[in-house]
């Protein structure tokens, strides 16, 4: 942990109290952890409400709650989490949940605040990035003193989420403890395929054509499980705008790599892509939209792309069809063909 981390959630818990500053996380790995004395009480009745932040993490806690609990995602599709900012609605459904999971890596940075206010208030909430390893994380030099936050886009360290999800209510409600392992375990095996999936399809990319170009710096975790060099058009957070002289170099590269597509994002505008295809165009290089990347957000609720493994298969399955590989048009399950984009 980076000592100006811990200085910068240090100024965040100052207003609640010290009884709080004795539980509270360090830098970007956490807000807080609650000690046993809260953690014994347990759900009061079933189903007990849970909180979460992005659809990522609602859709892994669902799948290990189950029928235990009511699972809220309060950052819905399409939303950009690191521009979003609760409003009172939203506060209300954190307050009132027995349990909150977020990312844990300054990924839903505007809600630092609201995070820290509803863990004073005796509220479970925990960070689903806890297990992976520091080591594990990237820590590109433009974000220097964070990590990347977009772990998700990693099967493995996404697998290890789940794993934190199923500790955390396993110690929360402990009578369930064996009903959760039992779906979580069920999910991670999923997961295991999801993860064959990804590594072997990107794998068919020609090695000389694995370049990735998207709207901003979500896929690096993805690029490095995947073995696929990713440039991004703006930085790790969105609120960085891309300069010309960021869109010029990056024209520079495709022409002489010969890019054959770049991918807009669902969550992020996609100007920047246009006038990358633009600039390309002008130096007599075609190159195409290959779709767009799920990336801070899933699709639609109730759709195959509006879950984890749906995400995921689909953007592995639009990447290596746009850069000369092969995958199934219906992605890993068939399910991609039934299910609008």
């Amino acid at each position: 942990m980076k000592p100006h981390q811990r200085i910068m959630f240090g100024i965040l818990i100052l207003g609640v109290g010290l009884p709080f500053l004795a539980t509270a996380g360090c830098g970007d790995r956490g807000v807080a952890q609650r000690d046993a004395t809260v953690e014994e009480r347990g759900p009061s009745a079933y189903p007990y409400r849970i909180a979460t932040t992005v659809g990522m993490i609602t859709n892994i806690v669902r799948q290990v709650a189950g029928e235990k609990a009511t699972v809220t995602g309060i950052i819905g599709e399409a939303v950009d989490p690191h521009l979003f900012r609760p409003g009172r609605n939203d506060v209300a459904t954190l307050m009132g949940a027995d349990v909150v999971f977020y990312n844990g890596l300054l990924l839903e940075g505007k809600m630092s605040d609201t995070l820290v206010n509803v863990a004073a208030k005796a509220r479970h909430v925990y960070q689903v990035t806890q297990l992976i390893d520091e080591k594990y994380l990237l820590e590109p030099d433009e974000f220097a003193g964070h990590f990347d936050p977009h772990v998700w886009m990693d099967v493995a360290a996404w697998m290890k989420a789940a794993e934190a999800v199923v500790e955390k209510l396993a110690q929360f409600d402990v009578p369930n403890a064996a009903y959760y392992q039992g779906n979580a375990d069920r999910y991670l095996s999923e997961l295991s395929k999801l993860e064959v999936y990804a590594r072997e399809t990107i794998g068919t990319i020609p090695k000389p054509q694995r370049v990735m170009i998207t709207a901003h710096d979500a896929f690096n975790y993805f690029g490095r499980a995947y073995d696929i060099e990713v440039w991004g058009i703006q930085g790790l957070s969105t609120e960085s705008e891309a300069g010309l002289e960021r869109i010029n170099h990056l024209v520079d590269r495709i022409v002489q790599r010969r890019v054959k597509a770049v991918f807009a994002e669902t969550s992020v505008s996609d100007k920047n892509i246009r006038a990358l295809i633009e600039g390309a165009a002008d130096r007599g290089v075609v190159v195409e939209e290959g779709g767009k990347l799920f990336s801070d957000a899933m699709g639609r609720p109730g759709t195959y792309r509006g879950t984890y493994i749906g995400m995921i298969d689909h953007n592995v399955t639009t990447v290596a069809r746009a850069l000369g590989g092969q995958a199934p048009p219906g992605g890993m399950q068939g399910k991609l063909l039934d299910d609008g984009p």
